[in-house]
């Protein structure tokens, strides 16, 4: 181990004052999955907390196995910050830990070594990823990962092989018919009945990495619901990955070379909302102001950027939502994504999109407000911790008797839709735009792309 005393904890060290906010009252311990699982305080953010000030202050070193351990078992849920009285901004502290621990090299087995060359090498190149995205729909759509998950072969695969395989069967659309014929690519054209009106609204519609590469049909119900209800969308060319993954990771000059990216891209119109469907890029988007605080060139962009970013729940907020049509009776939850709830602070807004659909036999979720374990790549780099809060959420989401669960990030619906295929259950998940945009199709909002009962256009 390095000497604590040559450890330079750059990233820390810079946000000192950061740390100094927290009171140790112990009140985000209770908020904390983690903790409430290990019942260890370095694995609560007060105890992580304390270990940061040491490596801070150097009685700590950054490669420490200890800092290592508790820093990467923190699902980076941000449930803390709305807990904490004192407003410690706990996100932008775990990832200059990271960062930290990452430049002490600290980090060590196959998995990271995996995680930081497919960061480096391939998330960071746009045609690298499209790719890889590519090849992962053509594994999914040749029904591999599903054949795998149903026979139960996933029984004798290692727990990462397996949860992955789980994980990409869930990002498959929905082969319901009621849920087919509307926007497919390369279909009819859809066009939308505006209901009164010309559109008085215009978005810039931020598709996302995994947005844009296993749920492009989120996306199209996000321009098609937000058209209804008078607000053109439209996504620039040149956006990229948010950069999440990047700060999470402690790669901390990968996410801002994105950011920059990002804020070229959405330049071309400074006034109309970046329009979000996944939590967790909502949060990073908002957190550029942060991030490029220092640069010259992009701390003022990158201000304002951020505080033009909404989630599609927000923007139908302000927008107004229509109402819709009854989509059957299946028993329907909700589940918050963490960064939407934490991170873009939208409590209610979600909801509101539930409420516009007609008959909806909704039922609220225990813990709906507590993470479901995934946390971007958590769930195959952590994965015994990620099975523990996972398998809470699943027992909640089973005593509520729910056949459908919406909830608003790609990676949560992967994350719970993973874990329900591997213990049995039946359960669809699905983002709350895509309910909506089902209620809108019933509704006869959208004309050129009809879909009868049986599912025939």
């Amino acid at each position: 181990m390095t000497d604590a005393t040559t450890q330079p904890a750059a990233a820390l060290r810079a946000e000192e004052r950061k740390l100094l906010a927290c009171v140790h009252c112990g009140l985000c311990l209770e908020a904390c999955p983690t903790y409430v699982h290990t019942g260890d305080e370095c694995d609560g953010p007060r105890g992580r907390l304390y270990l940061m000030s040491a490596v801070a202050g150097g009685r700590v070193a950054a490669d420490s196995r200890a800092f290592d351990v508790h820093i990467s078992r923190c699902l980076g849920c941000r449930a803390c910050e709305s807990a904490c009285p004192a407003g410690v901004e706990y996100g932008q502290l775990l990832e200059a830990a990271r960062s930290d621990i990452a430049r002490a090299g600290a980090r060590r087995g196959m998995t990271n070594r995996l995680l930081r060359f497919t960061l480096r090498h391939v998330w960071l190149h746009p045609a690298r990823l499209r790719a890889a995205f590519a090849l992962a729909r053509l594994l999914r759509d040749a029904r591999l990962p599903r054949l795998l998950v149903r026979t139960k072969l996933t029984k004798f695969l290692p727990r990462r092989l397996a949860l992955a395989a789980a994980l990409l069967d869930a990002s498959a659309p929905d082969a319901r018919p009621a849920a087919r014929g509307v926007g497919k690519r390369g279909g009819a054209r859809v066009v939308v009945k505006s209901g009164g009106g010309e559109t008085a609204a215009r978005a810039l519609l931020f598709e996302g990495c995994v947005g844009a590469g296993l749920f492009a049909r989120v996306n199209e119900a996000t321009a098609r619901v937000l058209a209804a209800n008078g607000c053109a969308a439209s996504a620039p060319a040149g956006q990229v990955c948010c950069g999440a993954l990047h700060a999470h990771a402690g790669d901390l000059e990968g996410a801002r070379r994105l950011a920059r990216r990002n804020v070229e891209a959405f330049a071309g119109d400074a006034h109309a909302p970046v329009v979000t469907n996944a939590g967790g890029c909502g949060a990073m988007l908002a957190s550029y102001a942060q991030l490029l605080a220092h640069e010259e060139d992009y701390a003022e962009r990158a201000r304002s950027f951020s505080a033009r970013v909404r989630d599609v729940s927000q923007q139908l907020a302000a927008t107004g939502v229509r109402e819709g049509a009854a989509v059957g009776g299946e028993v329907t939850t909700y589940d918050a994504s963490c960064h939407l709830i934490h991170g873009q602070r939208a409590h209610d807004e979600p909801l509101k999109m539930l409420a516009a659909i007609p008959e909806l036999r909704f039922v609220p979720l225990e813990g709906s407000d507590v993470c479901c374990g995934g946390a971007g790549v958590y769930n195959l780099v952590e994965t015994g911790m990620s099975e523990r809060v996972l398998g809470e959420k699943l027992r909640h989401l089973e005593r509520a008797g729910a056949r459908v669960v919406a909830t608003g990030n790609p990676g949560c619906q992967m994350q719970i839709g993973a874990g329900a295929r591997l213990d049995g259950l039946r359960l669809r998940v699905c983002h709350p735009v895509e309910l909506l945009d089902e209620s809108y199709r019933r509704a006869g909002f959208y004309d050129g792309n009809e879909t009868n009962e049986d599912g025939q256009g």
